[in-house]
């Protein structure tokens, strides 16, 4: 009986997309979003017309991009297939919104479409479908600090728990709800939350308990901000007069059901409430053997819930019947009554009301009791078994969505841990590149330093020789000056001495030693011209001392090269106009040349030229080896070097070659200098 006493104003709290419709009959019927969302929502409009108006609202609302407004309006699509009591399509487009929502990480909307799939499985009574989505909202809400919402999903978890009699979960629940309310004001949460301590405590006997919330619940109810249409004051009396029939003190219990029925204007806002009191009135009266006003209480009680469609009402209403007619002695009449309430009972699957039933059909219907109390203990069992299973489910829904949660935050620290790993490699690797590049310019400097060292001992090599080259020019120079004084010099003194005494005699003898002076004269021009040889030769020395080097070069290549080397160099080079660095660079790019011809060339001739043309020294390098394919080898670092000398002395370098048909480098120097 108790659970038909007490009611819950939490009751009220699913389903709560249910809008209040407007009356949009002036309305301007625009064509716009706007104007169709609020026209599927008039009640004036028929269904179908309504249906007309969301189709159109939706071709619009399709082509928006994915953001708040979209999502916002798929809501109001989804509130609006649901007042016309289209669950599917209510159903379809909060999906889309979860979708959406997930897409674009929008917590708040995903909250809130977890909410209204909750009120979907509502509609179609699947319990632990509601609790998950329900849970997974209030996951959410929590995760937000959104603590309104918050405390809703709360309330909407306890009245479940409380539902299928887990009263130590529902307890928990309310008492979280109330320590969250310390930090902001809701009067309904918090009306709410202590009505349903008062319930839960009442069910565990409790009684002290129950009082004590139940007095803060009245408490807050008469709050000057409380909602007066709710009429939360009649509401809890009501539970605290059925707390007192669960005790048995009906005497206190028809008090309180007295106190609610004069709450001023509550049957006309709540007529539910009111038919309700009003029936535990009667049934307290009829425990306290206050006939007078039975049964016309309990009828006019059982007329306003059978106007409303309030069903568990109409069976209470009916079984109370019955137990007032059992009292009269109206054994016909009371089992009657109780296999009407019976038969309502089982048609809507109102298994709790099923139970009453049975016990009072046994009580009055003695030739049936004992079927009657062998089915009840039957219902009783399986009942007690889907609450435990419900309760169990309850628990694994919460397991697994926190596992869930779990699995997400180790799968978002996985990824974060690979970022961090990848980013590790990826900088090990910038910096492994970073120190090769070092490595590689320090191998360059490297090698730059030593052909610069190399250059400034080729530079050193060819200053010693010009050193040599002018001790022996100055030893000859004094060979020379010897020859000319002890020799050439000495003899014309005595040749001209001879001759002057000659002058004046004319003999015959004279004559013939005048003739052997001639001969001497002669003698002299011979030695002259031949120191003058001497001198040229000198000179051509000072200037040919590149030329030197190169000969020198290619005779030490005869021993190691096994081809034939032909060298030819013009004579009519001017080399001593030439810069030092430019006829430094020409002999490495020889010796270079030659390294490749050694290497790679296997050539059985090998010719050398040094040309002169229109101001420019020429120089050719040519084998005929085994050639190669320049668009392959034009990166080589001998190739690049030899490149890299030519240019530094502005000249040119080209290359003629193919596989097979031999190698020509061609190096073309300009002869002057002011080139460095």
């Amino acid at each position: 009986m108790k659970n038909n006493l007490i009611v819950f104003c939490s009751l009220l709290i699913f389903c709560s997309c249910k809008k209040n419709n407007k009356d949009d009959s002036g309305y301007n019927k625009q064509n716009g979003l706007s104007s169709y969302i609020d026209l599927a929502n008039n009640d004036t409009v028929a269904i179908q017309k309504r249906r007309d108006y969301i189709q159109k609202a939706l071709a619009i609302i399709s082509k928006q991009e994915n953001d708040t407004t979209k999502r916002s309006n798929y809501f109001k699509i989804a509130n609006r297939y649901y007042n016309i009591g289209d669950y599917d399509n209510f159903k379809k487009y909060t999906k889309e919104v979860i979708s959406l929502s997930e897409k674009d990480k929008d917590t708040i909307n995903l909250a809130k479409a977890y909410t209204f799939m909750s009120d979907y499985y509502i509609t179609v009574n699947k319990t632990d479908s509601v609790y998950d989505y329900n849970y997974k909202a209030e996951k959410l809400y929590r995760k937000l600090n959104d603590k309104v919402n918050l405390t809703q999903t709360l309330l909407n978890k306890a009245v479940l728990q409380h539902t299928y009699r887990d009263f130590l979960g529902c307890e928990k629940t309310a008492v979280e709800m109330l320590r969250i309310l310390k930090t902001y004001d809701n009067i309904k949460i918090e009306y709410e939350a202590n009505n349903l301590l008062g319930i839960v405590y009442a069910d565990l006997q409790e009684y002290a308990l129950s009082k004590k919330y139940y007095e803060l619940a009245i408490e807050v109810a008469n709050r000057k901000d409380a909602p007066p249409a709710s009429h939360y004051n009649a509401v809890t009396v009501n539970n605290l007069g059925a707390m007192y029939s669960t005790a048995e003190n009906y005497t206190r219990a028809k008090k309180e059901f007295s106190k609610a029925l004069q709450e001023k204007n509550l049957f006309k806002d709540r007529p539910d409430i009111f038919a309700m009191s009003l029936d535990n009135l009667a049934y307290a009266d009829l425990k306290l053997s206050q006939l007078d006003n039975l049964p016309n209480q309990f009828y006019k009680a059982l007329k306003i819930r059978d106007s409303l469609g309030i069903i568990p009402g109409i069976i209470t209403n009916k079984k109370h019947l019955s137990e007032f007619y059992a009292v009269m002695g109206d054994t016909l009449k009371s089992i009657s009554l109780a296999n009407d309430a019976y038969i309502l009972a089982t048609k809507n699957k109102q298994k709790r009301s099923i139970l009453t039933v049975l016990k009072q059909l046994s009580k009055v219907d003695a030739k049936n009791a004992r079927a009657y109390s062998t089915e009840y203990y039957k219902i009783n069992d399986s009942l007690d078994i889907a609450e435990r299973k419900t309760k169990n489910k309850f628990a694994r829904i919460e397991f697994e969505t926190d596992e869930l949660a779990q699995n997400n935050v180790q799968l978002v620290e996985q990824r974060k841990t690979l970022i961090y790993v990848a980013l590790a490699i990826i900088l090990t690797g910038i910096f492994v590149f970073v120190i090769r590049i070092q490595m590689a310019k320090n191998r360059e400097l490297r090698l730059v330093q030593e052909q610069q060292k190399a250059n400034e001992e080729i530079y050193s090599l060819m200053i010693s020789q010009q050193d040599k080259v002018e001790e022996s020019r100055q030893a000859e120079k004094k060979r020379i000056a010897q020859e000319l004084h002890d020799g050439v010099l000495g003899k014309l003194f005595g040749t001209r001495m001879n001759l002057g005494v000659l002058n004046s005699r004319r003999d015959e003898e004279a004559a013939q030693q005048r003739v052997a002076y001639i001969d001497e004269l002669k003698t002299l021009e011979q030695e002259i011209r031949e120191i003058s040889h001497d001198l040229n030769s000198e000179k051509t020395a000072v200037f040919n001392n590149f030329v030197l080097m190169v000969n020198n070069f290619t005779e030490s290549q005869r021993t190691v090269c096994q081809a034939a080397i032909v060298l030819l160099i013009d004579d009519s080079i001017e080399w001593g106009v030439v810069p030092n660095a430019a006829k430094i660079n020409l002999y490495r790019i020889l010796q270079e040349a030659f390294q490749n011809i050694n290497k790679h060339a296997d050539a059985r001739h090998v010719s050398v030229t040094f040309g002169k043309k229109c101001g420019l020294i020429a120089m050719e390098v040519k084998d005929d080896g085994v050639g190669f394919i320049y668009s392959k080898k034009r990166n080589g670092i001998g190739l690049q070097n030899m490149r890299s000398r030519i240019t530094a002395s502005g000249g040119t370098m080209d290359i003629i070659t193919k596989p097979g048909d031999g190698t020509t480098l061609q190096f073309e120097l300009p002869l002057s200098s002011s080139i460095n």
